[in-house]
């Protein structure tokens, strides 16, 4: 987009990274906002979202003179209803603009009229002359003496007591007629009317009143004006669901003492994104051990989990925000997407990103975290649901290491050891190892099993054998249970363990090392999600040996 002469108030197409142009207003930043380094740009609040940030001037073209061409090129429901919400606003700035100047019209008629009153007047303008000052009377209040004509007591009286007569309020309060009008900053009006229109509404600057905000567009300065929302109420009924399969104690968001001992809470402001099957169990345990936690989800339709503002409203009211999303493209959209966190980054803000993901990945998140003067830290958790639940998932650590302390009570309240794997980019690989070996463990065991069927041989008895050798574990037992009871309610997703080993793969394509046990797995489990596993637990893989 080429550079083009704007000033605050001006309503403007934005682009904002690789999202298509949207339109907004030029408005001015919060205080605590500072503006970028380098290039001129303006702050900008999109219509219809929940987004706001700053832009490069060669980004941004006037909405007006390209409201056709970018209609043309943008046809979803979203940037329609964008579009239909700056109209709206438009349409509202009309009616006060029309309004006022309907306003001025009065008072110079208010003013001819009393310009007439020492005039002789015929009986219909005498008529009017007596119905004015009943008015100004009635305004002036029956306390006040009143005046029977325009000038007929102005001599005898000083200059302040007129000065109060002919005024028909009291001083400091605006007139009844001149309430909520305000003067544009550009060619549009400063604020909106409250109305009917679809969840929008300009969020005041700094220096506004912050009076009737659409709660939709209502999260950059909830740390200036509001308490944040605790977390523990709005994710209780999720809680109580995971309590009632597992079996696990109740939840007492103030006790501080769990199955890994006696934890002291940090006094930060935890913040988590993201209430999956690992999330959920993690919450809880942060809760228990006393933390105070904001949440949010990107999943609405989570059962039970609330679904909250955004994502950059959450990183702004917190000290230190995790986050456990499934894969590089969640990642990334929760980081770098409208509402995203790095709109809510400032400097001294810490994020914590616990998925699992690749080494390039977490790389570019932990660069651009940086450079908003935030702090970065990876820390994806081997486990399960069940061990997430119990507090005992494995946390690998990699990035910040005074971050990785700071985190220090909140690891131990969700896992039972934590590893520190030195720079960014680490413990990423660490992690895709780990979930190589664990995947194609799970591929092996499921081709024995199905191997002894076929061949005359009692899976639980092969079962039996392997629990009283070297090979014995939870996960041994675990699995091979889900594969002979039919069960395979998730407690580690097909798809996420099928993702990982894909992402091993290409680890080790990078550096031009053989992975061959970890491809011909995959393709077990690509086979598995064809067969429509993928929303199964791992275990399920059995089920493409069977088919």
């Amino acid at each position: 987009m080429a550079a083009v002469s704007l000033r605050l108030g001006d309503l403007v197409w934005g682009k904002l990274g690789r999202y298509p142009p949207w339109p907004g207003k030029i408005v001015n930043p919060p205080k605590d906002l500072k503006k970028p380094r380098g290039k001129k740009c303006f702050f900008v609040k999109f219509f219809g979202t929940e987004d706001h940030a700053w832009i490069k001037v060669e980004q941004l073209k006037p909405y007006h003179a390209h409201k056709e061409e970018m209609i043309k090129i943008n046809k979803g429901k979203r940037f329609q209803q964008a579009v239909d919400a700056v109209e709206e606003f438009l349409r509202r700035a009309k009616g006060k603009d029309q309004t006022s100047s309907h306003n001025s019209a009065d008072d110079k008629n208010r003013r001819n009229s009393s310009e007439d009153r020492s005039r002789p007047n015929s009986g219909d303008e005498k008529r009017k002359l007596s119905l004015s000052e009943g008015k100004v009377k009635k305004n002036m209040g029956e306390g006040k003496k009143r005046v029977s004509s325009g000038s007929s007591e102005r001599g005898s009286k000083s200059p302040l007591k007129r000065a109060q007569e002919q005024s028909p309020r009291k001083r400091g309060r605006p007139p009844k007629d001149e309430k909520d009008l305000t003067i544009p900053e550009s060619s549009t009006v400063k604020g909106m009317m409250a109305g009917p229109m679809a969840a929008f509404k300009w969020q005041p600057t700094v220096s506004e009143p912050v009076k009737d905000a659409d709660p939709h567009f209502h999260h950059f300065l909830l740390s200036q004006t509001e308490k944040p929302a605790v977390c523990y109420q709005a994710i209780t009924k999720k809680l109580k669901i995971c309590e009632e399969e597992t079996g696990s104690t109740s939840i007492q968001a103030a006790d501080s003492t769990a199955v890994n001992g006696s934890i002291t809470p940090t006094d930060k402001k935890i913040g988590f994104l993201g209430l999956g099957l690992m999330g959920s169990g993690i919450v809880s345990n942060l809760l228990k051990m006393g933390h105070t936690v904001t949440v949010w989800n990107r999943t609405a339709e989570k059962e039970g989990a609330r679904l909250g503002r955004t994502p950059a409203e959450v990183v702004s009211t917190c000290d230190i925000t995790f986050a456990c999303v499934s894969d590089p493209k969640a990642a990334k959209d929760l980081v770098l997407g409208p509402s995203g966190v790095l709109q809510g980054i400032r400097p001294g803000k810490c994020y914590v990103d616990m998925s699992t993901v690749d080494a390039d990945t977490v790389t570019e998140l932990a660069q651009v975290i940086v450079s908003r003067g935030g702090r970065f830290l990876e820390a994806p958790v081997s486990g399960n649901q069940q061990l997430s639940n119990d507090g005992m998932l494995v946390i690998l650590a990699a990035g910040d290491r005074g971050l990785y302390e700071d985190c220090s009570s909140c690891f131990q309240a969700m896992g039972k050891t934590s590893f520190f794997l030195g720079e960014v980019g680490n413990a990423a690989k660490m992690m895709l190892i780990v979930n190589m070996v664990q995947g194609s463990f799970m591929a092996t065991i499921a081709e024995g099993l199905t191997l002894a069927q076929v061949t005359g041989q009692s899976q639980q008895t092969l079962l039996d054998i392997l629990n009283q050798g070297q090979l014995a574990s939870i996960f041994l037992d675990q699995k091979c249970q889900n594969i002979l009871q039919g069960n395979f309610k998730p407690d580690f997703y097909l798809k996420y363990i099928q993702k990982d080993l894909r992402l091993a793969i290409a680890l080790g394509d990078a550096v031009n090392h053989p992975t061959p046990m970890a491809a011909a797995a995959n393709e077990v489990y690509k086979r598995a999600k064809a067969l429509d596993q993928s929303d199964n637990d791992m275990s399920a893989v059995y089920r493409a040996y069977i088919h």
